[in-house]
């Protein structure tokens, strides 16, 4: 089973604001390690997986495009429950400004989905 993904960010508040008013998750206390300049929050969505960001000052932006795919991790999906909340979701993220990349749609290995980027550029996949 996996415990939790991790995510370095630039924007440390405005990724965990995103994460909890878009997927309701609930964030953990503020970590903060003042010798090394290391701040994180673990978020929870329920059950499962949990989704750590972490800042560092000096941890350097990734120059890869969010558009293309790319070796390494890509993407993580998150369940929202129906193919009506998946429309939804995905409708409010476009409306409110975020990268809408593709769909929703039903794959051809059945799962319904749209993908869009986090603030950051991160790709999420949006599904049942």
């Amino acid at each position: 089973m996996i415990a939790h993904l991790a995510i370095w960010t630039r924007d440390l508040e405005r990724m965990r604001a995103f994460y909890e008013t878009y997927f309701g998750a609930t964030a953990s206390p503020l970590y903060h390690n003042p010798v090394k300049q290391f701040r994180s929050y673990f978020l929870s969505f329920g059950t499962g997986c949990q989704l750590e960001l972490m800042h560092r000052p000096d941890i350097p932006d990734d120059a890869a495009d969010a558009l293309k795919q790319r070796t390494g991790l890509i993407h993580f999906a998150l369940s929202v429950g129906s193919p009506e909340r998946v429309d939804e979701l995905t409708s409010r993220l476009k409306t409110d400004g975020f990268t809408w990349v593709d769909g929703p749609r039903t794959t051809g290995d059945g799962y319904y989905e749209s993908v869009v980027l986090d603030p950051e550029n991160n790709r999420i996949e949006i599904t049942v």
